[in-house]
């Protein structure tokens, strides 16, 4: 399917449109900015975006108020609808977040609950009960998304609700013609529910794309049992930061060997899970990192490993910002994109990455493996990629046995000779393509 041999950017739409916090309800046209970054996406190597929630929501967007309206403080239905056409027309697919678990107190549901109270058609759209009272003291209680009592949970073994969303699901893919979901915190969704919805999306669209928001958990067996495709590669997001922070790539090669090594044990072999350095709830990777230098490094790791690689906005210039700082850090606006050394690191990646069967579909296998320096193979049989990586403030030579005598460096373009060991130069990354 196409998402295997994709590289995405996320766009968190209300802060990188500028948008109030407090839906205002003023109707501005701010998603079209989104057009004017198209050229930046393409010289980048994108080929598919997420974007964070688009609908009606209180706030932050993860609390919907109405799933067939786009955010008037981001524009109309009309404005998305021509967004995702201009981004069709650069061959760059779109996947948009599904938040199906929880709503805003604004949903015009829970709205209707709150003033008809029992009688009320929807009051089994949700977890309530009348012998009890809310946070907000509507005179009855009702279940909140992890005691986030402005996320009101959602009862997705009602038929109703169900096919509510699925209508709404239909009307994204037919008017807006989007190609995937991000299903927000897919580890609390019924697992029928996720059923029905990869059923009912497989027969809108064979390649219709289903990723599910997951911290933790059994990968090899989410990925069957919730019906998905993908799932965010939290597991190894962790290892990737703290491996250069603390000078130990066995971290985040442990978790890689065991996610998609060639073990019987191995959990995830063959799957493609979303990889990313940083993204709208986490502190930006520049942040994170002890040493700036490790950047380039970093998204090396990122755009080989096996996985989906995701670059988050702004992140593939350096942008720095903290969560502890709060989430509206973490979702800027920027009037305009910048390019800088770690941008183009990053298109040249991309172009390696979505050419590259290896990259795409091979295996992994360790060659070399030392606190600082790490050197991985990938393979799908009619394709040998090594990759190399060196955190070191000083050159490091590795020998090893690299079954032949010349390998096309890939992010050069230089001729890699390995007679007498390999040298790879200081805090430096290379992609050898091995000759046959």
């Amino acid at each position: 399917m196409w998402y295997e041999e994709s590289v995405f950017y996320q766009i968190y739409p209300l802060g990188f449109c500028g948008a109030p916090f407090e839906n205002d309800g003023k109707l501005e046209h701010r998603i079209l900015k989104v057009l004017d970054w198209i050229p930046h996406m393409k010289k980048l190597g994108i080929n598919a975006i997420y974007f964070s929630p688009v609908f009606e929501s209180d706030t932050h967007g993860y609390n919907t108020r109405d799933y067939g309206l786009i955010d008037t403080r981001l524009g109309t239905n009309d404005d998305f609808k021509k967004v995702v056409k201009a981004l069709h027309k650069e061959n760059i697919q779109v996947v948009l977040d599904g938040v199906f678990n929880h709503v805003g107190r604004g949903f015009w549901a829970f709205k209707d609950v709150q003033e008809k109270r029992w009688d009320s058609a929807f009051k089994d759209w949700f977890y309530l009960s009348f012998d009890g009272n809310s946070n907000y003291n509507d005179g009855f209680w009702y279940e909140g998304w992890e005691g986030n009592y402005d996320l009101v949970k959602l009862n997705l073994r009602n038929p109703a609700v169900i096919d509510h969303i699925l209508d709404k699901v239909n009307y994204w893919i037919d008017f807006f013609d989007i190609d995937g979901l991000r299903l927000d915190v897919a580890y609390c969704l019924d697992h029928e529910f996720l059923r029905r919805l990869r059923e009912f999306t497989d027969s809108k669209k064979n390649d219709f794309f289903l990723l599910g928001e997951v911290l933790h958990g059994e990968y090899g067996r989410m990925l069957n049992d919730m019906h998905l495709h993908s799932l965010t590669n939290y597991q190894c997001y962790k290892g990737i930061y703290s491996s250069f922070n603390s000078a130990n790539m066995f971290e985040i090669m442990h978790s890689l060997m065991r996610l998609f090594g060639p073990e019987d044990w191995t959990v995830c072999r063959g799957a493609h899970l979303l990889s990313f350095a940083d993204n709208h709830d986490v502190t930006r990777i520049a942040s994170i990192l002890n040493d700036e230098r490790n950047l380039p490094l970093v998204y090396t790791l990122v755009f080989t490993m096996p996985g989906i690689p995701c670059v988050y906005y702004g992140s593939e210039w350096g942008a720095k910002a903290r969560k502890e700082e709060g989430d509206p850090a973490l979702r800027v606006s920027f009037d305009k994109p910048e390019w800088n050394g770690l941008t183009e690191h990053i298109s040249r990646l991309a172009d390696i990455k979505k050419s590259s069967n290896a990259l795409n579909y091979g295996g992994l296998r360790i060659v070399v493996l030392t606190n600082k320096q790490v050197i991985f193979e990938r393979n799908s049989g009619d394709q040998r990629i090594m990759v190399a990586i060196n955190m070191d403030d000083n050159p490091y030579t590795a020998h090893f046995d690299a079954g032949c005598g010349q390998a096309k460096e890939l992010i050069s373009g230089n001729v890699h000779d390995f007679g007498g060991g390999s040298t790879l130069q200081a805090r430096s990354s290379e992609i050898w393509l091995m000759e046959r």
